[in-house]
């Protein structure tokens, strides 16, 4: 019998180009459940697919720190997260979401200025 041998997947391998990576990004983001180590892990999975030693120039961050800090077991701060994101050429977007259950004092439906014509926050 012939045992096959196999390797560890990496997805870093799989991301080709930028829209692969948006869409990494987007998918982890939801199945993270607020996990935000599990959102820098999937940061560090691009950032090794573009190259560490790239975004760890363009960030201003060592490689050794970046490392570290996308490996999913750490939670990096935002202003570090911010930096990555740049420097992988994404963007971070809000959508809004149905609030259930959700009781925030003084707002009532969407929460509008008192002209009414702007979203202002909670």
């Amino acid at each position: 019998m012939v045992i096959a041998k196999t390797m560890k997947w990496d997805v870093a391998r799989h991301l080709r180009d930028p829209e692969e990576m948006a869409a990494y990004l987007d998918a982890s983001i939801e199945a993270a459940n607020g996990d935000s180590a599990f959102i820098a892990k999937a940061l560090g999975d691009i950032a090794r697919a573009i190259g560490m030693s790239k975004v760890a120039r363009q960030t201003g961050l060592s490689r050794e720190s970046l490392y570290k800090a996308l490996s999913g077991e750490r939670k990096p701060s935002f202003e570090t997260i911010l930096k990555v994101v740049k420097s992988l050429g994404l963007q971070l977007h809000a959508q809004a979401v149905e609030m259930k259950n959700v009781d925030i004092p003084g707002v009532s439906g969407a929460a509008q200025d008192p002209g009414g014509d702007r979203l202002s926050p909670p």
